[in-house]
């Protein structure tokens, strides 16, 4: 994932100065009547690029562009990638394909013809790819989990960490890793303590790629049953409004014994009895439905003394996003608006743009604040034609565990016009 309000770890450009036509050595910093621009900038691994701008020297039509790029930390100076001519206004292009662009790198261009003049430098910034998946998305307090994932493009050898999302939406270092030689990573975890644990991995950044982060997951870790009393869910993570249905066991109880359903949500600090039932053969019970609105915590009592308790059980509940685009075609340099709401009331809270990364995992692209009515708003110009996919994501706060809306396609034509692009320097 790659927020574009990421800073860029410093680049380094020391080049080689080859003497052949298709490597320079210097890196210009200014533009001498011919610009550049790169969209989009950042990216994600993988993600195509639209490289342009315009000859501002006459004549500037028929004229030959050369592109040029360094990989960071190749060690290498500046090779030519792509060559065309100019329009009759002087507008040229370049389009790097998808799985291309894979790391940091600098892009110049340089009127090859009459004029022999170049344009400025541009630095793209290439987040890595990070996928995660938990061995078991259930578990029980000291049960170990396993977390696996790559990162892409290789980063063999380096180091990745497994973080824990707090109530305040920071994330908190749980334990290291190190990816194996197929950029490939696995680490184990227990925890202590129950309740729903939503966790990410993250790489750094180094001078190859900007930091990477998979997209989160949620395990539901509870409490070990009590022997002759347990305590179920009909699902252990809700969508916000939806119901669950609170069942288990109190063996050697008899028939029609009295039982108690206490609740406390993670705003409230003491238990209250919201349902009351009776067992049935064999010591089965069953409550009503619940439609608990924050993640809350459950026991079973006994209603009539001597009174037997059963372990506590955490239910979650996911907020419900929604998204809507304002638009669901664009063009190369469109810009397309995407508004929804959240519930329950989350203003103030960050939300996030995703979008479907070429590894086929949903990536940061950008962030905002909900408003005062829990809505929220996002702009999105594009780089390349071609079908892009979208969603909102939360993260999870005391209250609730983080969530994601449906995802939503803008179909992405090439550029009709020049004028809809933003302007190159």
């Amino acid at each position: 994932m790659r927020p574009r309000f990421a800073v860029l770890a410093t680049v380094v450009t020391t080049l080689v100065a080859v003497v052949v036509p298709s490597v320079v050595s210097a890196s210009p910093t200014n533009n001498s009547g011919l610009t550049i621009n790169a969209i989009p900038n950042p990216i994600d691994a993988g993600e195509g690029v639209f490289i342009y701008g315009h000859l501002n020297v006459t004549p500037v039509a028929g004229q030959t562009i050369i592109l040029y790029h360094h990989l960071a930390g190749s060690g290498l100076g500046y090779t030519k990638v792509g060559q065309t001519t100019t329009d009759s206004h002087g507008f040229y292009e370049f389009t790097r394909a998808e799985n291309v662009v894979m790391t940091n790198r600098s892009w110049f261009v340089r009127e090859a013809g009459i004029h022999q003049i170049h344009s400025r430098t541009v630095f793209e910034r290439v987040a890595a790819l990070v996928s995660l998946s938990a061995s078991t998305s259930s578990a029980v307090t000291g049960q170990p989990v396993v977390f696996t994932g790559h990162v892409d493009p290789s980063h063999a050898g380096e180091p990745v960490v497994l973080q824990q999302e707090t109530a305040s939406g920071e994330w908190r270092d749980l334990k290291s890793g190190r990816l194996d030689l197929g950029s490939n990573y696995a680490i184990t975890y227990r925890w202590r303590f129950a309740g729903d644990h939503t966790v990410r991995v993250l790489f750094g950044s180094d001078v190859r790629n900007i930091r990477g982060a998979a997209n989160p997951v949620t395990v539901a870790v509870q409490q070990v049953q009590r022997p002759g009393f347990t305590i179920n869910t009909s699902d252990q993570l809700i969508s916000y409004g939806q119901s669950v249905t609170i069942s288990g066991v109190l063996d050697s109880a008899a028939t029609s014994t009295p039982v108690t359903l206490w609740a406390r949500n993670a705003y409230q600090t003491q238990f209250t009895p919201v349902a009351d039932t009776t067992t049935g053969s064999g010591g089965s019970y069953t409550f009503a439905p619940q439609v608990p609105a924050y993640n809350t915590v459950y026991i079973v009592r006994t209603t009539l003394a001597p009174h037997r308790n059963s372990a506590a059980l955490f239910e979650g509940v996911q907020d419900v996003l929604t998204l809507t685009p304002s638009s669901t075609s664009s063009e190369i340099g469109g810009h397309v608006t995407f508004t929804g709401t959240v519930l329950p009331d989350k203003a103030g809270h960050v939300i996030y743009l995703q979008r479907l990364g070429a590894d086929r995992d949903w990536h940061n692209e950008e962030l905002t604040v909900l408003t005062n009515a829990s809505t929220f708003q996002f702009g999105w110009i594009f780089g390349k034609a071609g079908t892009y996919q979208f969603r909102a994501r939360i993260s999870g706060d005391r209250g609730n565990v983080g969530g994601a809306s449906e995802p939503v396609a803008v179909q992405v034509s090439p550029a009709t016009s020049t004028s809809s692009l933003p302007p190159a320097s």
